[in-house]
């Protein structure tokens, strides 16, 4: 981590849930020396992190939360995190999005910061449980003053209950899903494994998950390295069943083997991007 007093609270917040996720937790003196700040800074930062369910504070520090499985954070919460990463991942995935196609986008904060790259693409239809997403399209279009000029998309959005995450899930948004078929669907998780596929806290989420990807001719996950090896209370779908990873450039290259080894195509986003056939 950079000793650098002069980061954003947003940033350093981001940099200490980095370095408990990988130690499997920090303590508050080892934080002040590495980021030049104050213990009351670093106390502030686990505190807002502790509450936005993230961490867990413990004595002298902190530690990642217990019950990952079932823990699913807001979608503030995960906003902040992997900013960076997120947005190669969402302009290499943008890239995969040919003009006048039907596409679906799920929820997610990757894939929100993907639907604001495809505001240019020309004569979309996109399908989403997500209300996040849909406000991306919905703004645009106001901007525009609702006109459209063949560069504002349409936009389907799903009914549903509500999730922390906000995306919209059950029984509704699984009958209109069912009726729709689309050429790509670009799918964010909340955690990947060669052992558990695709999996979410979320049971009702992962059952609209599985509509989705059976009424797309493609599927594309949109993760970042941080979800390898997370394993929610439901798996949905195996590596198998995905055609495209877009993932960055954090990935270990000994995963990224892995993954060749399960899906036909790898794409590795940000400064040394690469793409790769499985």
């Amino acid at each position: 981590m950079s000793d650098n007093h002069n980061l954003l609270a947003e940033q350093r917040r981001a940099l200490i849930l980095e370095e408990v996720r990988r130690r499997g937790g920090v303590r508050v003196n080892e934080l002040t020396r590495r980021l030049n700040v104050s213990d009351m800074t670093v106390r502030r930062d686990l505190d807002a992190l502790a509450r936005q369910g993230v961490l867990e504070k413990v004595h002298g520090g902190a530690v990642p939360v217990s019950g990952a499985s079932t823990h699913e954070p807001g979608f503030e919460a995960k906003s902040s995190l992997e900013l960076g990463a997120k947005e190669d991942i969402a302009r290499a995935a943008a890239h995969l999005v040919a003009p006048g196609s039907a596409i679906a986008l799920s929820g997610g904060t990757t894939t929100y910061a993907l639907a604001q790259h495809l505001l240019d693409v020309p004569d979309l239809t996109v399908v989403t449980n997500s209300l996040r997403v849909a406000d991306v399209f919905h703004a645009a279009q106001r901007a525009d003053g609702g006109a459209r000029d063949g560069r504002t998309a349409t936009v389907v959005l799903t009914g549903g209950v509500r999730t922390p995450s906000d995306s919209l899930v059950g029984p509704v948004a699984d009958a209109a899903i069912r009726s729709l078929h689309f050429d790509t669907l670009f799918l964010g998780v909340h955690g990947i494994s060669a052992e558990a596929g695709l999996s979410t806290p979320n049971l009702a989420e992962a059952e609209t998950n599985r509509r989705l990807m059976r009424s797309a001719r493609r599927v594309v996950v949109v993760a970042d390295h941080t979800k390898w090896g997370t394993v929610g209370l439901s798996s949905f779908a195996s590596l198998d069943e995905v055609d495209t990873l877009v993932t960055d450039g954090g990935m270990p290259e000994a995963v990224r083997a892995e993954i060749r080894e399960h899906l036909p195509e790898l794409v590795v986003a940000g400064g040394d991007a690469e793409r790769g056939e499985g």
